[in-house]
């Protein structure tokens, strides 16, 4: 019983070993091109700041290498289809107690080996932030993290900015956590 038990062990931590997540990327892309997001709105540097997000994002999970569009195995296109900006939640007295700031974005991984779509899908993200103009003390998640105020220590700054790159991250991180699964 004990020769069982260690050797089911051993099969269990070596098959560990050898799971990697980007295993699931079809084989022959070794690297990505991340163009410069087209932008429908008229939200100025958003598209700047989602490219620079997703570039960071791939470049920390080092799945794939970042090349230029020509010598890339692959292409991720994306478009900004739409930006919603108005209340979320009221108090009591009908009054807006939380906006939400949300951005939708249209994505295509483009396979420039077998010259077809990987992927195609939309995301959107969203952050939220009140009137009060200190989101370190405004009683709402402006991350979305679980954590207010006092306890959140990465809450600071202009409240539409903040909500504006928070709805950016989770688009990025989605985008990545998509493609790592994608095969």
């Amino acid at each position: 019983m004990k020769f069982i038990f260690l050797f089911l062990s051993q099969i269990l931590i070596l098959s560990c070993g050898f799971y990697s997540l980007a295993g699931s990327i079809p084989p022959h892309i070794k690297s990505i091109s991340i163009p410069l997001v087209e932008n429908q709105t008229s939200e100025f540097s958003l598209a700047e700041n989602l490219t620079d997000q997703v570039l960071y994002e791939f470049n920390q999970s080092g799945i794939l290498t970042i090349k230029d569009q020509d010598i890339a195995h692959s292409i991720l296109k994306g478009k900004i289809t739409k930006v919603t900006d108005g209340p979320f939640t009221y108090n009591k007295n009908e009054s807006v107690s939380e906006y939400r700031y949300k951005i939708d974005v249209r994505i295509e991984w483009f396979d420039s080996i077998n010259e077809n779509n990987i992927l195609e899908k939309n995301y959107s993200g969203f952050g939220a932030y009140g009137l009060s103009g200190d989101i370190s003390s405004d009683g709402i998640d402006n991350d979305n993290d679980g954590k207010i105020d006092n306890d959140d220590d990465d809450e600071f700054g202009e409240p539409r900015s903040f909500a504006a790159r928070v709805a950016i991250n989770k688009i990025a991180e989605d985008i990545l956590n998509d493609i790592m699964t994608t095969w």
